[in-house]
């Protein structure tokens, strides 16, 4: 089972997408700011990250440098209402693995996270959906 690591502050959305990663057979952890999810990066084993930028204590921004910087491989999929180009291709510059913009539907989010756990460890942790 893939572990995910939900970086979000908004606590209702949150709860939608690990609701919806649960009934789709991943374990999840829920950070609600930047210091606790580095804390829990570096303490817990997951497979995939969703991060969002606009975090309380430490930003996204942060979050996602410093993983990089520590040599952190895993997917990191940045999750924001930010819409900006440049602020996307920041992103990706700085090891976002791939970038999803709030609002979504469910399904897109359910299939990025798909395709980079295959693409991360294509025979022992991604989760099927059948």
């Amino acid at each position: 089972m893939s572990q995910i690591l939900i970086v979000e502050d908004e606590e209702r959305l949150a709860a939608f997408i690990d609701k919806g990663l649960r009934k789709h057979g991943y374990s999840t952890t829920i950070a609600g700011d930047g210091e606790q999810a580095l804390r829990i990066a570096q303490e817990d084993s997951f497979d995939l990250m969703l991060l969002d930028l606009g975090l309380p204590v430490v930003d996204g921004w942060m979050v996602l440098k410093e993983l990089r910087q520590q040599g952190e491989k895993r997917p990191i999929i940045v999750v924001t209402a930010r819409k900006d180009e440049q602020e996307k291709a920041f992103a990706f510059g700085n090891g976002a693995t791939d970038f999803v913009t709030k609002p979504f539907r469910f399904s897109d989010l359910l299939e990025c996270i798909q395709t980079h756990l295959m693409t991360q460890c294509p025979d022992d942790c991604a989760t099927s959906t059948d």
